[in-house]
């Protein structure tokens, strides 16, 4: 069923008549058409049980439609008022395909709210397909008795009058808005109500149920369906809760952990799949999480585009040309493409940087989609609590893993069950998944400020994570625990308390040093934010995290930033004496990325100011700098050319005293020269 609803979205809208079937198709390819719609139409099945006598009632009379059509095929070149009528026909019945595709891509819950409007759509259509047969100049045709007899049904069947809905149906309609009004006033659902709901609506197991709230929360966003939106979001919190207690005993769907669970131990090493390359964007190279269109059709990570738009350049970075609008057009299409892989392969679509604000949701949620998240954090805590086995802790854990997606009122109400707690000691587990599951969850849980207080006073979080982040049992389950170690530092007292503990420091140097790529970028962002404070950039020179950094220049662009962040508050010196890094930054200078170049300029100027006229002589050594400075000056953001308009004075007064030999390079006046430019 996933896969229809997929394929009749991905499809165009139905032709109009203007453009379906020009005059100038022959007879033979309107009744091929006919006989191919016809038997399409016979063949459809109904996408939700409720709605099955109003498509059997379709598929009935396509049958009878498709054996005319069938012996029309043998006659010969048809009358021009019979050709023209079949050519209507044709357009009815492909009006008739439009609505099965159309119910198929809806999820079935907005169907049942809309039934009543699918059946009258359909009682429309088949008035108009009565009238047409109606028309037919049948004994110009010469057609055999018992097909002439079979058409004349089709008419009759069609005139007839359907009940709009039949009475089981607005009872299960009703049910779901009395459910809903019920979850509002605080009301827990009896399990056998919502079981026997869900099983009416068509709605049987967990795969299901995690399709349906997918199509749910996607056709919120879309605003398909204003008048019933308020029962849609409700019913997508009744839907999690659902999927919790009547499905929590069935194991995680094998997408959610595909790539996160190694099935070998020697490929432990390996790095997640490599993004398709339609799905990367085109200027940072990683994968798409909000692709966006600009106004020359090229398609781009949201993030990317706007800083390069807010460095002052209003061109394409791909094809060069003039922008006639900075506009940008979510592209849905592929970000539901892109979802899609990362879902069958375990890849995070939320962002590597939980700490940044989430945008703004398109609708907000209701009292009882409210009710609806505080009910199943509840439930999912309290079976938790009382999860013996391994495999029914890591089903429970799961579970509170995907919850915590969904929004900072559900984070609220998991944190205020008592969820972390429970959480932490997992991250010692010996069960892969559980373990993941767990540190996943609880990166999930500290994008809210308070569950970022609630786990570092947690007995044995940090030590937690820091396990997490050194014996973790994959790659991913790391660096989620760096990522959390990045959320929870974002709070200036955590900064200062995770800065003070080796391990912390230690556990992700290392993974900055030893990880694969997105593992290293999410260790270099909790370095970078550690290193905001002062009082740990002792500690973490100590710890290596310059040479890290330096390591890995090349690979990431935030391991230029966090040199820049040493050399600002004392570590200087510590990146100068490393052998080869001067050179380095200015390589990057010159080859980097626009942010990357930007923080190689800013971590130059701050060494030449902070370690002195040597610092300058190993930069001026470097062949090509002149040309590196003058162009970032000429085509860097605003900040880049201040810095390097910075650096290249400090490097005109250090060529001045060289070559008027007034003060040598080691004297203090160098220095403080220097230091004033």
């Amino acid at each position: 069923m996933a896969n229809a609803r997929n394929a009749a979205a991905a499809s165009p809208p139905p032709p109009s008549s203007s453009s379906s079937y020009s005059s100038s198709a022959s007879d033979g390819e309107i009744l091929r058409s006919l006989h191919r719609l016809a038997r399409d139409l016979a063949a459809a099945e109904a996408p939700a049980p409720f709605l099955e006598t109003v498509f059997a009632a379709v598929s009935r009379r396509a049958k009878l439609l498709a054996a005319v059509f069938d012996d029309l095929l043998r006659c010969g070149r048809l009358p021009r008022s019979a050709s023209l009528c079949l050519r209507e026909v044709l357009l009815v019945l492909q009006r008739f395909k439009a609505v099965v595709a159309d119910c198929s891509a809806r999820s079935r819950m907005r169907l049942l709210l809309q039934a009543d409007e699918v059946a009258a759509r359909v009682r429309e259509l088949q008035h108009d397909l009565a009238t047409l047969l109606d028309l037919l100049p049948v004994p110009e045709l010469g057609l055999a008795d018992d097909v002439v007899d079979l058409l004349a049904l089709a008419s009759r069947q069609c005139r007839r009058s359907s009940p709009s809905a039949d009475a089981a149906e607005h009872e299960l309609k009703a049910g779901v808005l009395a459910l809903i009004q019920e979850v509002e006033r605080e009301i827990v659902p009896e399990r056998e109500r919502l079981e026997g709901i869900l099983e009416e609506v068509g709605i049987n197991d967990p795969a299901c149920c995690s399709d349906e709230i997918e199509t749910l929360e996607r056709e919120i966003g879309d605003r398909v369906a204003e008048r019933w939106t308020s029962a849609m979001i409700a019913l997508v919190g009744l839907l999690r809760y659902a999927k919790c207690v009547l499905f929590t005993a069935a194991t995680p769907r094998p997408m959610d952990t595909k790539v996160d669970v190694d099935d070998d131990d020697d490929d432990d090493d390996a790095e997640p799949p490599s993004p398709p390359p339609d799905f990367r964007c085109p200027i940072s190279l990683d994968l798409m999480r909000d692709p966006v269109v600009s106004a020359s059709g090229q398609t781009y990570d949201r993030e990317s585009i706007t800083r390069w738009f807010g460095s002052g350049k209003s061109t394409c970075p791909k094809t060069g040309q003039v922008l006639a609008n900075l506009e940008l057009v979510p592209n849905k299409a592929l970000k539901n493409l892109i979802s899609r892989w990362c879902r069958e392969n375990g890849v995070a679509m939320e962002s590597s940087e939980p700490s940044k604000p989430e945008p703004a949701p398109v609708v907000t949620a209701n009292k009882a989609a409210l009710e609806a998240a505080r009910m199943t954090a509840s439930f999912l805590v309290k079976k938790l609590s009382v999860s013996f086995s391994p495999a029914a802790a890591n089903r429970v854990v799961h579970e509170i893993r995907q919850l915590a997606r969904s929004g900072n009122d559900t984070r609220a109400f998991i944190g205020e069950a008592g969820a972390v707690p429970l959480l932490v000691p997992l991250l010692h587990s010996d069960d892969t998944a559980t373990q993941l599951n767990a540190v996943t969850a609880l990166l999930n849980l500290s994008i809210l400020d308070a569950n970022k207080k609630r786990i570092m006073h947690s007995e044995g979080a940090v030590e937690a994570i820091c396990h997490a982040m050194g014996s973790g049992a994959t790659w991913r389950a790391k660096e989620n625990a760096a990522a959390t170690v990045l959320s929870l530092a974002s709070v200036h007292s955590y900064r200062r308390r995770l800065g003070r503990n080796p391990r912390v420091v230690e556990r992700v140097v290392h993974l900055v040093r030893t990880g694969p790529s997105s593992t290293k970028k999410d260790a270099l962002a909790a370095l970078l934010c550690l290193s905001g404070e002062r009082e740990n950039v002792g500690k973490l020179v100590e710890a290596g995290a310059a040479e890290a950094a330096l390591s890995a220049i090349s690979e990431e662009e935030t391991a230029v930033a966090v040199l820049a962040s040493l050399a600002k508050r004392g570590g200087a010196e510590a990146i100068v004496n490393i052998d080869g890094a001067v050179v380095r930054l200015v390589a990057e200078l010159r080859r980097g990325t626009e942010w990357s170049r930007e923080c190689a300029a800013a971590a130059l100027v701050l060494l030449c100011r902070r370690v002195g006229a040597a610092v300058v002589a190993q930069v001026m050594s470097v062949s090509g700098v002149e040309w590196a400075i003058w162009e970032l000056m000429a085509t860097g953001t605003e900040r880049a050319r201040r810095k390097a308009a910075s650096l290249g004075r400090a490097c005109r007064r250090w060529a001045a005293a060289e070559q008027t030999a007034e003060y040598p390079a080691t004297s203090d006046v160098t220095t403080t020269a220097i230091t004033a430019s």
